[in-house]
């Protein structure tokens, strides 16, 4: 129903009053009739320059509704969740070429650092993608790509498993299994058919602090942390150059999912700095009562 449509009804369905006087008895008027359809057809003009008049109120708004979006936009991709594609088969079975995933980029805001297990995208801390071909996106790509609608082709990030922290010491041997801080993982993730580590051994490695330690779930087919060793940092990647967590597959639909650190990395006893902590609180606490018992028991009897 329009505005005209509401003009008009309202006017037809008013009340009328009960005694109406005979058209004999009407006094005569000078456009009869005439003046009743002129009086409808102005508020149907009107109703309709009503209508005209909202319809070029929306399109006067609606280059300030298309700022807003876009400037809503350019904020969550800075600050909370960006789109990024997945380009190769490094993380397989866990992604796939083609995927996209969502990183999470409001948490680091608070001082969270990547821990053991997260999924995390990162710059190239240097080097690790020396030589490899940057395609040139057209114009259309670029705006998407800088309002976070699509991930941008020219900036050079990696996405890998973090495996490590800094303090951890980590090392895989030919024909066993990945170790941090002296316990063994178990990585269902790992690509069917690869082994840990027998393509590229190495360790004990002892992760600097706010560095990263990384590898691809696809092992035999991730150029990770164990081929960058000879680089500064010998492979380990600075949390500062971490955009974010990946916490969900987005696209393609179906391969809807999320991407939860996996249980292995829950077992007791491989945060040395929880293990230690306790320990070291109790010796502290306890070095000062031992002190002072021993003070009092070579002062002797005191005279009273």
């Amino acid at each position: 129903m329009n505005v005209g449509d509401v003009a008009v009804g309202a006017r037809s369905g008013h009340d009328e009053p009960e005694e109406r006087p005979e058209a004999a008895d009407r006094p005569p008027s000078a456009g009869g009739d005439g003046n009743r359809t002129s009086d409808e057809g102005a508020a149907s003009e009107g109703s309709g320059d009503g209508a005209r008049r909202q319809q070029r109120s929306f399109w006067k708004e609606l280059p300030l509704l298309i700022v807003i979006a876009l400037v809503l936009a350019l904020l969550i991709k800075t600050f909370l969740v960006q789109a990024f594609s997945i380009p190769s088969d490094s993380m397989q079975n866990t992604l796939q070429r083609g995927d996209r995933v969502l990183v999470d980029k409001l948490t680091p805001w608070f001082g969270s650092e990547p821990e053991r297990g997260e999924v995390v995208v990162f710059h190239d801390p240097g080097g690790w993608l020396e030589g490899q071909p940057t395609p040139e996106p057209n114009p259309v790509q670029k705006f998407l790509s800088f309002i976070g609608l699509m991930p941008s082709s020219e900036e050079k990030d990696l996405i890998k498993r973090v495996i490590a922290v800094g303090g951890d010491t980590v090392e895989c041997k030919k024909g066993g299994q990945v170790h941090v801080n002296g316990k063994a993982l178990v990585e269902p993730y790992i690509f069917p058919g690869n082994t840990p580590c027998d393509d590229a051994p190495f360790g004990p490695i002892q992760v600097p602090e706010g560095r990263i330690w990384v590898m691809g779930d696809h092992r035999q087919n991730s150029l990770d942390s164990r081929y960058h060793q000879e680089l500064p940092g010998h492979g380990t990647v600075p949390v500062d150059k971490v955009v974010g967590r990946a916490v969900v597959v987005a696209w393609p639909i179906s391969r809807w999912s999320t991407l939860p650190v996996p249980g292995t990395f829950d077992q007791p006893g491989l945060n040395v700095a929880a293990a230690v902590a306790p320990g070291a609180l109790g010796l502290a606490g306890a070095v000062p009562l031992v002190l002072w018992r021993r003070k009092r028991l070579t002062a002797g009897p005191t005279a009273r």
